[in-house]
């Protein structure tokens, strides 16, 4: 039987571990989202565009199997971490007219399907582009403001993961299957130094209205997109990933990287972090067996080489289990893959903001 001094002494340290613990998460307020489809829980909903993605059969195995404009079968990465942070279930879309002053407080999304860092990249579809999403937000500050008052409103600025999820339709929209900025920069590093330009130029604003905690989501492995396969491949068994388009993305991603690092220097008390989601991607479509996947080169949707959007709709047959397919359409992961993806994040980008997963223990 163990002694009383035992007892005090496994309460003691039991306490001090869990401190420790508690005191490695930090308390964000709320999560605020910028980007593209990877991202968009339903802002196309309420806008002039012909990519939307709120019919059937997206949003086949979300709560309720609601098409709630989201670009998957379920949940997007954004939605999952909200969930680990404790803030809520999933990020709203911010042009939702329901909105309730709760939530604007937890945190929205700005995010619009088929948008870019490059203005360019939106013209066609008529979606918002990342310049357009800060009007947005500004708006959306003087919102908050007036519902908690300026000082708790910067608090919560402060206090708020930003997440920045956009260049993929950049490059396979601008440079590779139109290539408009091909012509024009020639080569893709200094097409890459033009868009990377943008999101400097759209970070130091975000600062500036008084954000503080931000993660930058670089490039997925490009040249394993469905669609991008099939737009250089047009013999069915010849389909596999475009090595020079991964390695664009590669060269991209290690810019970007360093960019982050000097772009934090330059602002005083915030934390800009880069966030890798080319890794995780590459391991479901390299190795899909060891993380429960099958099907990697199609998406669940249709043929799974050409359908997304518009095309990806309620006539469309469906594969009978998405979440052995690491592309729900031609173009946007599945719910499954968002989930694996998320967590990667969680491992690899939260530590940098002095996050732990709560089972963790620091000493």
């Amino acid at each position: 039987m163990a002694s009383p001094t035992t007892h005090f002494t496994l309460l003691h340290i039991f306490t001090i571990l869990v401190a420790t613990s508690n005191a490695w998460k930090p308390k964000f307020s709320s999560i605020l989202v910028f980007g593209d489809s990877t991202v968009d829980p339903g802002n196309n909903n309420f806008i002039e565009t012909f990519f939307k993605g709120n019919h059937f059969p997206y949003g086949r195995d979300f709560p309720g199997h609601v098409p709630t404009g989201r670009y998957s079968n379920g949940k997007l990465v954004s939605d999952f971490v909200a969930s680990i942070l404790g803030i809520k279930e999933t990020v709203p879309p911010y042009l939702d007219p329901n909105l309730s002053d709760h939530e604007l407080l937890t945190g929205v999304s700005f995010a619009s399907g088929g948008s870019g860092l490059d203005d360019l990249t939106t013209v066609a579809s008529g979606v918002i582009p990342v310049s357009k999403q800060i009007e947005y937000f500004r708006e959306y500050v003087e919102k908050i403001k007036c519902i908690v008052g300026k000082e708790e409103a910067e608090k919560m600025l402060e206090r708020a993961l930003v997440i920045i999820s956009a260049g993929t339709n950049d490059f396979s929209l601008n440079f590779y299957d139109l290539p408009i900025r091909k012509h024009q920069f020639v080569d893709i590093s200094r097409y890459q130094d033009f868009v990377q330009n943008r999101l400097q130029i759209f970070i130091k604003e975000l600062y500036n209205l008084g954000c503080r905690k931000i993660a930058v989501v670089g490039l997925p492995p490009i040249g394993c997109i469905p669609l991008q396969i099939t737009a250089k491949f047009k013999n069915p068994k010849d389909r596999k990933c475009i090595e020079q388009e991964n390695l664009d993305s590669e060269l991209y991603n290690k810019k970007l990287e360093r960019l982050l690092l000097q772009v934090q220097a330059t602002l005083p008390g915030c934390r800009v972090v880069y966030t890798d989601v080319y890794n995780p991607l590459a391991n479901l479509i390299n190795q899909p067996e060891k993380y429960g996947f099958l099907v990697t080169k199609r998406g669940c949707c249709g043929s799974g080489i050409l359908e997304a959007g518009p095309l990806c709709n309620e006539l469309t047959p469906t594969c009978e289990d998405a979440s052995k397919f690491v592309f729900w359409d031609s173009v946007h992961p599945t719910e499954a893959a968002y989930k694996y993806i998320t967590k990667y994040v969680e491992e690899e980008a939260f530590p940098k903001f002095g996050y732990s997963n709560s089972s963790q223990i620091y000493l």
